[in-house]
């Protein structure tokens, strides 16, 4: 959605739409699915920029980590940013950011474009290891079973090659 900035200083501009992002616009290999994404907000003309407040609420399906079972979440947020225009054509210079300076954006031109920003936050809200429940037991590596659904009586124990050492001088005590 762009929007252009100089209707904005009149009033605001005000939206509330359904949209169908793609999952691999997200880039995150364990996002599956994404339900239609409802989106509302207004935009308006504050001192010393464009204040900009949405909120949105979508259904994500994700694969789980461990057994790699579908994983459905409502995810529901919202989004507020100052838009600032910036008053040079070059780019400002590499500056330390303050606590203060994270709801910021500079832009340049008279038109920006929004939709970036909704799929920021959707990006944002992909955990790093999605789980279906937090005690999931994963697949056997060996045959493939859900250990969630049933056991098997693969071999699975291992033992760590770098204690291989160890258990080589404990069988030698244990000869003596």
């Amino acid at each position: 959605m762009r929007l252009k900035l100089d209707k904005v200083r009149e009033r605001p501009f005000r939206w509330d739409e359904d949209l169908q992002i793609e999952a691999a616009s997200l880039g995150h290999p364990d996002v599956r699915a994404l339900g239609p994404v409802h989106w509302d907000g207004a935009v308006e003309h504050v001192d010393p920029g464009y204040l900009l407040k949405s909120s949105y609420r979508y259904r994500q399906t994700l694969d789980c980590r461990r057994c790699l079972e579908p994983v459905e979440r409502d995810v529901e947020g919202e989004i507020v940013l100052l838009l600032v225009r910036e008053t040079e054509s070059s780019p400002p210079e590499e500056l330390e950011l303050e606590e203060e300076d994270l709801g910021v954006v500079h832009f340049q031109g008279e038109e920006i474009e929004l939709l970036p920003f909704l799929e920021e936050e959707m990006q944002l809200n992909v955990p790093m290891k999605p789980l279906c429940r937090p005690d999931c037991e994963g697949l056997c590596p060996e045959c493939g079973a859900n250990w969630n659904d049933t056991t098997c009586d693969c071999e699975t124990e291992t033992t760590d090659p770098r204690w291989g050492g160890l258990a080589d001088l404990k069988k030698q005590l244990e000869e003596t």
